[in-house]
């Protein structure tokens, strides 16, 4: 196991990731209800192939940080999934601005392809929701090398982040054809 990259504190740690988590959340909803009016000199919705790209490497980082642990190899899964929080953290930024820039698209198919889309976006939706303050409460656990705790929640954590990546792309490939 590695060493503590910080000195415990979880009063600060409780604030900090319930105020980020709690900004993060409020600025996606209230964010997602504005729409810019601004002529772009490209198509808008290259930031949702951008956030499918993003969200597709997270998902490759997820699984080798999986596998980096197993393996006990925990200098490189630290990298790893440092990586995947920025690329998330990339992600959110790319994703306020699609919101910001482009017009809601409405999913196109139907029958069963409409309720597999929509159950996935749905689940989705709900889950990128309450995910963050997990990811930051696993790895603030990690960082001060509390590793019983990193690995229970670690447990819930990364089958959840992992869904949401993966189910950003799915999302992406079935809405994509209906972007005007």
């Amino acid at each position: 196991m590695l060493p503590a990259t910080f000195q415990k504190n979880d009063k600060l740690a409780n604030i900090l990731i319930i105020l980020f988590s709690v900004i993060v959340f409020v600025a996606v909803v209230f964010l997602s209800r504005i729409k810019l009016d601004v002529e772009l000199p490209f198509n808008v919705h290259v930031f949702a192939q951008l956030n499918a790209a993003i969200n597709s490497a997270v998902s490759f980082l997820l699984l080798v940080g999986l596998l980096s642990v197993k393996r006990g190899r925990y200098a490189l899964h630290k990298k790893v999934m440092m990586s995947a929080m920025v690329l998330s953290l990339l992600f959110l930024v790319s994703y306020i601005c699609h919101h910001l820039l482009s017009e809601s698209t409405t999913y196109g198919g139907t029958g069963a392809m409409k309720t597999v889309y929509y159950f996935i976006l749905i689940t989705h939706i709900i889950l990128a929701g309450i995910i963050l303050p997990f990811i930051l409460y696993t790895s603030y656990r990690a960082l001060v090398a509390e590793w019983p705790q990193h690995r229970k929640l670690a447990k819930i954590t990364w089958p959840i982040w992992f869904y949401v990546s993966v189910t950003g792309v799915v999302v992406y490939w079935m809405i994509s054809p209906y972007y005007g």
